[in-house]
């Protein structure tokens, strides 16, 4: 079940908001993509306003670079059993608060974080609120490269159209982990659910972009910078 909050006038900004809750010596995980930079932004001010001491651990290499430029304090997840907070953007949410992530690469890495975290907080426009997953873009999977043409085949041989991402200006795409990409069309018809199994019973494949229970909350902006509130229940 999901509940919907009213909107938010107040100057508070969608980043801002997304980081209130987030406490002293609380273990934060910084997701990836243009809005958790904006909430990565908003911490750090906090952070240099407040004294707020908070430590953190970051989904993609890009948000360590841009947290520690920034002053905060980012640490190697492979030590850390347990996050009390995550902020995260998404590329697509249904309305049962379903997401769709991974234009950015980091999906594998973010879903890691997301099922250590305590509390999952996604912030989006609203122009990503979509009727179903894979309504606006291909869902991205992440694949061992020794395993690409098996993986392929084998989504192929379900009916899955599978296309490998490459980089702007040619060449494969590579995420993070070294891995490469396969962007998956989901028609009409397709359950999340069980794309998710089928992906999960695939060798080779090592991680995607469904995120079908992972958000507790999503805030979301509209276009004149109010703030929706839809939780989770």
């Amino acid at each position: 079940m999901v509940t919907i909050s009213g909107m938010s006038t107040h100057t508070d900004t969608l980043a801002s908001m997304a980081v209130a809750p987030i406490g002293a010596g609380m273990m934060v995980g910084l997701g990836t993509g243009r809005a958790a930079s904006r909430a990565i932004r908003a911490l750090a001010a906090r952070a240099a306003a407040e004294g707020l001491s908070v430590r953190c651990v970051a989904t993609s290499d890009a948000s360590a670079v841009l947290a520690r430029s920034l002053g905060l304090h980012v640490v190697d997840f492979a030590g850390v059993e347990r996050v009390d907070y995550i902020f995260d953007g998404a590329d697509e949410v249904d309305e049962a608060l379903r997401m769709l992530k991974g234009r950015g690469g980091a999906m594998t890495r973010e879903k890691i974080v997301a099922r250590a975290a305590s509390r999952r907080v996604y912030l989006i426009d609203e122009s990503k609120l979509v009727r179903r997953l894979g309504e606006k873009f291909p869902l991205p999977v992440e694949v061992l490269p020794f395993a690409m043409g098996a993986v392929q085949a084998a989504l192929g041989r379900t009916g899955l159209r599978a296309a490998v991402r490459e980089e702007e200006g040619g060449g494969a795409y590579v995420t993070d982990n070294g891995c490469a990409v396969l962007d998956v069309a989901l028609g009409e018809g397709m359950e999340p659910e069980g794309v998710d199994a089928l992906l999960n019973d695939t060798p080779g494949v090592i991680g995607h972009g469904l995120f079908l229970d992972e958000a507790d909350e999503v805030l979301i902006e509209n276009s004149a910078g109010s703030v929706e509130r839809r939780t989770r229940v």
